[in-house]
């Protein structure tokens, strides 16, 4: 589904005003029994969990993050790709967030159990949401060994934990490089928070991140 299609846009807007639904469940994930050890003062981390206007700003409001980007990744190294042909599905590439935090005020862990309490539902295969198609599946890609280890432990802990339905589908995958997307997909929720998708489908999210995580939620949201 490309989001900037104007007949789309027109049905969304229709959809939230019929429905009382929204966005995905929130669920408390589980506090993590492994997380990475960090090796920097400033770390790194992407996340790919549908569409990345979402993703983006709930990272963006929780303290320790520094910058918060939307972007592509898990796609072939070396291509070079955009939002229309990335929209398209087949080009292998998730749209991701890159997260710089400060490893001593937010964790790993933390990030990840934040991503998969209020942003990301991992029992959904190739969408999310209203999205359909590998380019919205839920994966993490790790940037070292010790992101490695931590993300693929709490996978098997969430498969453990019961709190969905459905089997855990969520992949660990390997980070071939991060692009940036254009700059009109950047701080989306913050520059238009009356956008009739941001209003159905990611303002709760951050309402849910507000409420489930009020000492790590920040009113102003990062660069």
């Amino acid at each position: 589904m490309r989001r900037s299609d104007g007949i789309a846009l027109v049905f969304l807007a229709a959809l939230a005003v019929a429905s009382p639904l929204r966005a995905e469940r929130p669920v408390l994930a589980p506090v993590p029994a492994v997380d990475a050890t960090p090796g920097r003062e400033l770390e790194t981390a992407v996340f790919a969990g549908g569409c990345y206007w979402g993703v983006e700003a709930v990272f963006s409001h929780v303290k320790g993050v520094h910058l918060a980007v939307s972007g592509f990744a898990g796609g072939p190294r070396g291509r070079k790709v955009d939002y229309e042909q990335v929209s398209q599905g087949d080009t292998g590439f998730a749209e991701s967030v890159r997260v710089t935090y400060d490893p001593r005020r937010v964790s790993y862990g933390t990030l990840l159990r934040i991503f998969f309490s209020v942003i990301a539902d991992p029992t959904t295969l190739n969408y999310q949401g209203p999205d359909h198609g590998t380019q919205y599946r839920s994966a993490l890609f790790p940037l070292n060994a010790e992101q490695d280890r931590a993300a693929r432990a709490y996978l098997a802990q969430l498969g453990q934990s019961s709190l969905w339905p459905g089997r855990i589908v969520t992949r660990v995958e390997r980070f071939t490089g991060f692009q940036d997307a254009d700059r009109a997909h950047q701080d989306f929720l913050r520059k238009n928070p009356r956008h009739p998708y941001i209003q159905r489908w990611d303002m709760p999210k951050l309402d849910a991140l507000k409420a489930m995580f009020p000492m790590l939620y920040s009113d102003r949201p990062s660069a």
